[in-house]
């Protein structure tokens, strides 16, 4: 058998098509030992639908269990104590109803999949080659018809030996590599394999849809059919092409979207040439070389070769990946490190033993076979596809994983179906209709079994003294659900796809919805979703790239008690408070002290802004116009040195033991001998370094957080302890980043000693870490503080604006994102999410009893006290990843609920993406309210697709959630108007055009109904069928349209300065169920009006021809017909807010075209041999003054309780945009003062009388270690290779550091 044969089916497709794999794994897999776990046995009674995750799914258990970024030992979760938890969850607080799945979602539940389902951590402390039975096992699936259906139709997958098996790629060669799959992307809903029965699938999972299939299909029975019996099929199939041509157009777009992604340059090694070619991601291939530059972002999977940095280091941004904003670094196997040509590739043979493809993000396995040389690969060595180059000129990567088989894609999941909440209450409601028309239906069937048993010795002529009643009734019932099937519109779904479609079209051509600096205009990816932007009440979002810009900038300094900035803003004047200097001065007042050595502050502001220029991780890069790049790990601390350069101290030059800035004020070069570096973590919280100044003075430079800080000072020298802290918490209260600067001298001999511990320490290799930070404690004491720093985070323009809205609007906002805590808490002060005055309640445990045991506390400390008296808006909720993940389980997420629940604001901080999308599915299961996603990395994916809609962001982090999301945006702030607006409009658009679709149907229909009362229930139609079709197709059609599509209940701007209008989506007051049955009620009453009228109007052969012929029953008809007509065009004129030419045309149009339309019809088609019933009919009916007389009367005697109501409501008991409509109307003015300049003023009141506040320290940097080793590895002055290659300066043990700067 050929060894292509051998790959199974996840290898060779059946189709020429790209498909998303499926990682699904079984849960009770946690309790086999690792070695067994390694390798897969396939079971062919395998139920991939119970062990794939779905994001409907309600066990978040076992998502959390699945979690790739968490520790499965520090969890240690037990399946079976699981189980036992969630059959017997119980809790001492009140806890939300739970909300429970209709009828087929309960029956189809365990059927629902996307792709990839499960979040799997392998593990591969086996490596090894396939068995026989494995071989065969494989070749046997590759033919199993059930395996290919599920895999290429459903898109999920049998478990096979591949996902645990590793894989043989070999090195320069092609054709050995072939079997993998490519680097194609696909975010597409559907391929030319699955858009059939997902189209289909989706459609008829309308209930209507489906009646209509069972009518038509009842149509075709011979002699059951009082109607044409084309008529619904024709219909039916009109609207499902109409609705497939709309999904095509949709998935057209994405796909347009992935080709941009999967046709973006690259740089591939060609073993044909020697060298490397331009191609496109798509063409990548696994086994292949990749150079890939700074700043560009890396299409596969790739093991790191080699780089332009010293010893192969490599800095990488994954904020795309994890939220992280500070840079992670790489580093290449020293066996390749060496590689820095196209002709050193050309020479490498060998291949690389590589774990299977699998979803875990920081975790690699590998063995790489080179040149005869054997060494294992890392996650030190993986850089994975959705990470960004920098601070790196270039690298060489060896591709591993490709397409939907790299790591990001295969923490992604399928595009999933969504249905709005209007669907979803239409569906419950055409199903009481369906019991509705059954009703109908048996009435008038037993009522005709009962006039002819009763009737029959009048009935003699018809012949029925013979008729099997049983036989007759059931005959009768599929009569009349055909001659009653048009109480649901038939043509609803389909005029409401175009109403989206159309309002899509409207949002996506407004230009304040227009990003023009990134040439960036709104996308709407899922036109079906409109009008649920009207209706959302939680908003997740994330934070690095969506609130932020991930530009870091040096705002403000204090230094000896003074604050400086750029330009002092208006009121914030420097004067004393208490004994303090409050207020600013500006940077150039700074530059003047600094000159005059006479000023006490002058050699502090030197002191301060020399450790800010030496203090620190960064490289300068000298650039070909002269200009010098920093690159930095840390945007804290680029910002930092940037900043201290433009205040005149700039960091020139990195040796291994030396640092040299230039002083711009003198043009004084000063060189600090770099003696040791303290390395910053997060316990820590602080960076010292030493360095032996000039002047042979030993001084210890330290910046971190205000209370490390603090407690390390020398209690009787510090004389600005006070105004700092004062500066800090005002700094806190604009949301910028603090750390506090300090210094202190050190005797030589102190440092001798210390050195000697210090060096002891880092050589130890039992807890080196622990030691090093004991160490570092013993020096760091006695510190002078000379201020403190602020760096903004800055914010996309219009952040904060948009929030204080949105909350104003009923919209509870929840910060989801990677970075850290105190990161976390100063985006929410400076994005106003948070305020000074609020209370934060905090949950930062590390074990699941501890969590517990804070929730439930804190849920009591509030139920105790008053409630009224402790407003929701003075709360905020603030909870770290570890314990997210436990108050994420079945027995704390109702506690987790709760609280959140009494709070403004919550932010949920160190969460992983997989958390992001448990936390958008707890609340999703929790309430019954809507919710919206937004970020704009790929670690965002999961909870755009797990939210109801999802928005993305075509950020600064790349393109993926803008191309998985239902909506893409350019900034965060483009959601006021999205959702206030076009969300309001849509919603109350789209509820309208349905209500009124109902109506309609019912008011003409109806009269159906009654009519069986008057002809012996014999199933006798009033009017001609071909005419009835038209009624919705031709004659009634414009009306909702006009109505969805142009109607606007408010204007744009009244929508804009009444956020409060959008609680009205919110609590579906345009659409519900009491709604619906009063339009359906009234749509009843005027059908009867209409047919008990009309029998007045015609009765006693009153309605005579011109050669004195008396009105047949078709003549009736039509005057029935047009009555109803000019009612549902009336009551669709009483409810339109705005009238436009489109209204005109579409109301009275509709009008105009039936009156004109029907002589004409009724003229010619008869001839035709098509609606014979009209022969004679039109002249009869438009020559008689009681036709016209009874047009004109019936809709008003019709209306009148309609337009009664309409004043009574407006005038005794109007609507909030009732009321706004009458000041749109008559131009009146608000004179009231904006609330939030009440706020403004309150603030300034509550910062005056403080108490303790957050001083805002927020400090990004890699907690890996190993920041000094690779410090001390760069010489600035070294000129680059020929490649662009730097070499290790730290190994040149001849070179001496005072070579001159270049």
């Amino acid at each position: 058998m050929p060894e292509e044969a051998l790959n199974g089916v996840d290898n060779k497709p059946l189709f020429d098509l790209d498909f998303l794999e499926n990682d699904s794994r079984d849960l009770n897999n946690n309790n086999i030992p690792k070695k067994q776990r390694a390798s897969a046995i396939i079971d062919t009674d395998y139920d991939a639908a119970s062990n794939t995750l779905t994001l409907d799914d309600i066990n978040i258990q076992n998502d959390f269990d699945d979690n790739p970024f968490s520790d499965r030992n520090a969890y240690n979760f037990d399946v079976t104590d699981y189980n036992n938890n969630n059959n017997n969850t119980s809790s001492s607080l009140p806890l939300r109803k739970e909300k429970h799945g209709g009828f087929f979602s309960k029956i189809f539940r365990k059927k629902k999949l996307t792709t990839p389902g499960t979040f799997e951590m392998h593990t591969f402390d086996n490596l090894h080659e396939d068995t026989d039975e494995e071989r065969y096992k494989k070749s046997r699936m590759q033919f199993n018809i059930k395996v290919l259906f599920n895999k290429y139709i459903l898109r999920k997958n049998f478990p096979s030996n591949s996902e645990s098996q590793t894989r043989e790629i070999f090195i320069n060669d092609p054709s050995a590599n072939s079997s993998f799959v490519s680097n194609y992307i696909s975010t597409t809903k559907y391929n030319a394999a699955t858009f059939l029965p997902k189209f289909l699938f989706q459609e008829f999972s309308k209930y209507a849809n489906l009646f209509f299939l069972f009518t038509s299909l009842i149509q075709q029975v011979p002699g059951v059919s009082p109607t044409n019996r084309y008529t619904t099929i024709g219909t039916l199939m009109v609207v499902l092409v109409i609705s497939a041509i709309k999904e095509c157009i949709e998935d057209i777009k994405r796909l347009n979207s992935d080709k941009e992604l999967n046709y973006s340059p690259v740089l591939i090694y060609s073993t044909s040439i020697n060298d490397f070619v331009e191609k496109k991601w798509v063409d990548i291939s696994v086994g292949d070389i990749v150079k890939l530059q700074s700043e560009k972002a890396v299409p596969a999977d790739v093991v790191l070769i080699s780089s332009s940095e010293p010893e192969g280091l490599c800095y990488i941004e994954t904020s795309n990946l994890d939220g992280e904003t500070n840079l992670k670094i790489k580093q290449a196997k020293p066996e390749t490190t060496k590689i820095i040509d196209a002709s050193d590739i050309s020479k490498m043979s060998g291949r690389v033993i590589s774990e299977a493809p699998n979803s875990s993000l920081y975790t690699y396995e590998g063995t790489m076979h080179l040149n005869g040389n054997v060494f294992p690969l890392s996650p030190e060595q993986m850089i994975l596809r959705g990470a960004t180059i920098r601070n790196t000129a270039w690298i060489y990567g060896f591709v591993v994983n490709t397409g939907h088989e790299t790591k990001l894609m295969r923490n992604a999941t399928a595009t999933p179906i969504k249905r709005t909440a209007v669907e979803r209450i239409i569906n419950l409601q055409i199903v009481a209709l369906f019991g509705v028309l059954i009703v109908l239906s048996l009435i008038s069937s037993i009522g005709n079994v009962i006039q002819v048993s009763a009737g029959s010795k009048h009935l003699q002529y018809l012949y029925v003294k013979e008729t099997n009643k049983a036989s007759l009734f059931f005959k009768d019932l599929l009569t009349y659900w055909i001659l009653f099937s048009n109480l649901v519109p038939i043509s609803l779904f389909v005029t409401v796809e175009m109403i989206k479609y159309y309002q899509a079209f409207m949002i996506g051509s407004d230009l304040d919805l227009y990003y023009e600096e990134t040439d960036t205009p709104t996308v709407v990816r899922t036109s079906s979703l409109v009008e649920e932007l009207g209706q959302i009440k939680y908003i997740f979002s994330d934070k690095t790239g969506t609130l932020t810009r991930n530009i870091m900038e040096f705002k403000s300094c204090s230094i000896a008690g003074k604050c400086y900035i750029e330009t002092v803003p208006e009121g914030k004047e420097p004067t004393v408070e208490d004994g303090v200097e409050v207020g600013y001065h500006t940077f150039q007042e700074m530059q003047n002290t600094l000159k005059d050595h006479l000023d006490p502050a002058s050699p502090l502001i030197d002191e301060f802004l020399t450790l800010l220029s030496i203090c620190h991780t960064v490289i300068p890069e000298l650039n070909a116009d002269g200009s010098i790049k920093y690159q930095a790990a840390s945007p804290d601390e680029g910002a930092l040195v940037q900043g201290a350069a433009d205040l005149g101290y700039r960091f020139i030059i990195r040796k291994p033991s030396s640092v040299t800035i230039s002083v711009d004020r003198n043009g004084e070069r000063r060189e600090y001998e770099l003696l040791n570096i303290c390395e910053f973590n997060s316990t820590r919280k602080r960076m010292s370094t030493i360095f032996r100044f000039p002047d042979g003075s030993i001084k210890l430079l330290c910046k971190g957080a205000d209370s490390v800080i603090f407690e390390r000072l020398d209690e009787e020298k510090n004389l600005y302890v006070e105004s700092t802290t004062r500066h800090l918490e005002d700094y806190a209260t604009e949301g910028l980043r603090t750390l506090c600067i300090a210094v202190r001298d050190i005797p030589q001999n102190e440092y001798s000693t210390w050195k000697e511990i210090y060096d002891k320490a880092s050589t130890t290799l039992d807890n080196r870490s622990e030691k090093l930070d004991n160490a570092a404690e013993l020096i760091e004491k006695n510190l002078y503080l000379l201020g403190a720093t602020a760096i903004e985070d800055k914010l996309q323009e219009g952040v904060p604006e948009t929030i204080q809205t949105l909350q104003e609007a009923g919209i509870n906002i929840w910060i989801l994102t990677g970075d850290r805590q105190e990161t976390a808490i100063n985006i929410g002060m400076s994005c106003r999410l948070l305020s000074e005055d609020m209370s934060l309640l905090i949950i930062n445990e590390t074990n699941k009893e501890d969590t517990e045991k804070n929730l439930v506390e804190k849920l009591q400390a509030l139920r105790d006290h008053d409630m009224s008296k402790i407003s929701s808006d003075n709360l905020a909720l603030i909870i770290d990843g570890k314990s997210l993940g436990y108050a994420l389980d079945a027995d704390l997420n109702d506690y987790l609920m709760q609280l959140s629940s009494l709070c403004k604001a919550v932010i949920c901080c160190r969460v992983s993406p997989l958390q992001k999308a448990l936390v958008v599915k707890m609340v999703k299961k929790k309430t019954d309210d809507l919710l919206l996603a937004i970020g704009d990395g790929a670690n965002d994916v999961s909870m755009i697709q797990a939210a109801h809609v999802g928005v993305g962001i075509s950020g600064m982090e790349g393109m993926q959630a803008a191309r998985s999301a239902d909506f893409a945006v350019g900034q965060f702030k483009h959601l006021k108007k999205l959702l206030l607006v076009h969300g309001s409009w849509s919603y109350q658009r789209i509820s309208q055009a349905i209500l009124y679709s109902f109506y309609k149907n019912i008011a003409l229909y109806m009269t159906q109904f009654w009519y069986v009362f008057a002809n012996a229930f014999s199933g006798q139609s009033i009017m001609e069928s071909w005419t009835m079709t038209f009624y919705n197709l031709l004659f009634t059609v414009a009306p909702p349209f006009v109505l969805g599509v142009f109607d606007q209940f408010v204007s744009c701007k009244l929508l804009d300065r009444y956020p409060q209008l959008y609680r009205l989506g919110q609590k579906g007051q345009f659409f519900n169920v009491t709604i619906f049955w009063g339009w359906i009620i009234n749509g009843f009453y005027h059908s009867a009006v209409t047919f008990i009228g009309s029998i007045l109007f015609y009765k006693n052969g009153m309605t005579l021809h011109m050669h004195g012929e008396v009105a047949d029953h078709w003549t009736w008809g039509v005057a029935v017909y047009t009555a109803s007509v000019i009612t549902v065009l009336a009551k669709a004129a009483l409810i339109t807010n705005q009238w436009t030419k489109f209204t005109i045309w579409a109301i009275p149009g509709s009008l105009v075209f039936w009156i004109v339309f029907f002589p004409i019809y009724a003229s010619i088609m008869p001839h035709a041999n098509v609606s014979t019933e009209y022969r004679g009919v039109a002249s009869h009916c438009y020559g008689s003054a009681t036709f016209w007389c009874m047009c004109i009367v019936l809709p008003v005697f019709a209306l009148l309780r309609d337009i009664l109501w309409k004043y009574y409501r407006r005038n005794y008991i109007p609507a909030s945009y009732h009321v706004v409509q009458e000041m749109q109307k008559y131009n009146i003015t608000d004179n009231r003062p904006r609330i939030e300049q009440f706020q403004k003023a309150i603030r300034k009141v509550r910062q005056v009388q403080r108490m303790k506040k957050q001083r805002g320290f927020a400090f990004s940097q890699s907690e890996d270690g190993g920041q000094e080793k690779i410090m001390r590895m760069y010489d600035t002055t070294q000129q680059r290779g020929i490649h662009g290659e730097l070499h290790d300066a730290s190994l040149d043990l001849f070179k001496e550091d005072h070579s001159p700067a270049a």
